[in-house]
């Protein structure tokens, strides 16, 4: 009897720490998010504003998800109960490049070019630009001036929010574009900037090692 219970003893799993287990599922929790988020930001890009609220809308239902005040609140801005949205963020008015920073809320120089250069590449229908454009957009949205806006664009592109353009130009990376429509939220956004940034390939190991 007693040789029995200690074998049982002996295959008893151990209880993990609550804060490492609680740490390890959140890691794996990101990881799986970093995964589906660029799935999911590709499904909501394919509909209109409305769309993507009654897409929203439907998935908190499904899963059972509270859904914020201020988020509800927006909403009840942007669509109206007829389904359609308001003047302000029509085809007719669309928002404007002030408006559209003040929304996002970019917090350094090559956040806020990212910005602009999304603004260009969706309201201006200009997907190719210089720097002199990021730069007038940039005083047109009421924005403090960049120290150099040369080093700025520069910086963007060396971060991935830009890739090159034909003819000298630049143009907004997919990194960038993932990257905007996440904002404000911040963890969002850095999630997405991660979901797309290549790896690294490994070194192959030398001889020496192999040996």
């Amino acid at each position: 009897m007693a040789a029995s219970q200690s074998a049982f003893n002996q295959q008893e799993p151990k209880v993990p720490d609550n804060e490492h287990a609680y740490t390890v599922m959140e890691d794996t929790q990101l990881d799986t998010l970093s995964e589906v988020l660029p799935d999911v930001i590709a499904s909501f890009r394919r509909l209109n504003e409305v769309g993507r609220q009654k897409l929203f809308r439907t998935v908190a239902t499904v899963f059972g998800l509270e859904l914020q005040r201020d988020l509800s609140s927006a909403s009840a801005r942007q669509v109206d109960e007829s389904g359609n949205v308001p003047e302000r963020f029509s085809k007719d008015r669309p928002i404007s490049p002030k408006e559209f920073l003040l929304k996002k809320q970019p917090r350094r120089d090559v956040e806020r070019v990212a910005c602009l250069a999304y603004y260009l590449t969706h309201y201006r229908e200009q997907p190719f630009f210089k720097t002199l454009d990021i730069s007038k957009l940039n005083t047109e949205a009421a924005q403090i001036k960049f120290s150099n806006p040369a080093n700025s664009v520069d910086h963007a592109s060396r971060q991935n929010y830009l890739t090159f353009g034909p003819k000298g130009t630049r143009q907004l990376s997919a990194q960038g574009e993932m990257f905007v429509e996440a904002l404000p939220d911040r963890e969002a956004a850095k999630l997405a900037m991660a979901s797309v940034r290549p790896r690294r390939k490994s070194r192959p190991p030398s001889q020496k090692e192999g040996q």
